[in-house]
């Protein structure tokens, strides 16, 4: 990894290219980043830097989040990254990271937690196909269906589609393009959509694939 930044999703609008296509994006916060920690070889093991975003006051944290901002000397931040980067020589603790760090037409990850729909049946967890609605199939008509095959295996296999826990997780979009840059402001205008709510936290990175 060369580069990364902890943003905060604004929203989705859309913007004209120069022959006048309309190009869908998310428009993201990127910054103003804190080095938080430095962490090298020596002392660490490996080498990266640990950005914070987001001013917080310090009666907010625990008393180990405050000591650890005390420690290095910096303003207590509410989220914190740390991001393996190749060439750590170019960061200190205090330094600001901003939106500048990327140029337009760079592609990007982008990790976000998507929108938490709670406990859901197959049908909206899986797209799972509903019952016919004629000839008796009622009164459930978004059930899984028949699951344990006879005899052998008389189970129901590991990783079975089924009911459950739908979103709030971890996912990370890959290859996406910045298709516009505002350093004064800190925007970010992402070609395509991104993980999580508006005002969810996302962390953009350098494309590791393509």
């Amino acid at each position: 990894m060369k580069k990364g930044i902890i943003g905060k999703k604004i929203g989705m609008t859309q913007i004209f290219d120069a022959n006048g296509n309309v190009i869908p994006v998310t428009v993201i916060e990127a910054g103003p980043c804190t080095v938080t920690q430095k962490k090298t070889v020596a002392t660490d093991g490996y080498d990266a830097i640990q950005l914070g975003f987001l001013d917080v006051e310090e009666k907010k944290l625990t008393k180990p989040e405050a000591g650890h901002f005390k420690k290095t000397g910096v303003t207590c931040k509410k989220h914190l990254k740390e991001f393996r980067l190749e060439d750590i020589s170019g960061f200190n603790t205090g330094d600001t990271v901003t939106a500048s760090l990327f140029e337009a037409g760079e592609k990007v990850d982008v990790t976000g937690i998507t929108k938490g729909h709670g406990y859901t049946g197959v049908v909206k967890r899986w797209n799972a196909h509903i019952l016919k609605m004629t000839h008796g199939t009622g009164p459930i008509h978004r059930q899984p269906g028949s699951m344990g095959a006879n005899s052998t295996p008389s189970r129901i296999y590991k990783n079975k589609h089924m009911a459950g826990q739908y979103g709030n997780e971890q996912v990370t979009v890959l290859n996406l393009s910045i298709a516009k840059i505002d350093a004064e402001k800190n925007i970010i205008a992402v070609k395509g959509a991104v993980p999580g709510a508006r005002g969810g936290i996302v962390f953009i990175r350098n494309a590791v694939k393509g």
